[in-house]
């Protein structure tokens, strides 16, 4: 897969109808989401309010192919950890650049700090 994958803060931002949202909007034909950040994206909207089977529901309308999270994306996000710039990022955010690593995919996130990193994925910033 080449295209645009969207980490959690992405997918939020269209869920809350938040600045970049229309950013998501127009790569909905192309994105991919990692399980990893659908579930961190699904908790959150929970913790906003939405009801689980409504969080849940409204995710799997989007339409995202949704990229497994297996034993080389796993590597990937581990090994991230060892460089000391990246140590501050959580497991959701290094799942995300490794799964965009390794599907050679950009990545749309709200996170302004990626844009700062040296990372192993084209960063796009929605906003």
């Amino acid at each position: 897969m080449s295209g645009t994958l969207l980490d959690a803060s992405a997918v939020l931002a269209l869920a809350f109808n938040e600045p970049g949202a229309e950013v998501v909007v127009a790569a909905l034909g192309e994105a991919a989401v990692s399980a990893v950040n659908l579930s961190e994206a699904g908790a959150k909207m929970i913790d906003r309010g939405f009801d689980p089977d409504q969080a849940v529901g409204w995710l799997m309308t989007l339409g995202l192919k949704i990229v497994a999270f297996d034993a080389a994306h796993g590597e990937r996000a581990a090994r991230l950890r060892s460089d000391s710039r990246l140590k501050k990022l959580s497991f959701a955010d290094r799942a995300c650049i490794a799964t965009a690593a390794l599907e050679n995919a950009r990545t749309l996130t709200t996170d302004r700090h990626w844009a700062d990193l040296d990372l192993p994925c084209k960063v796009e910033l929605i906003r």
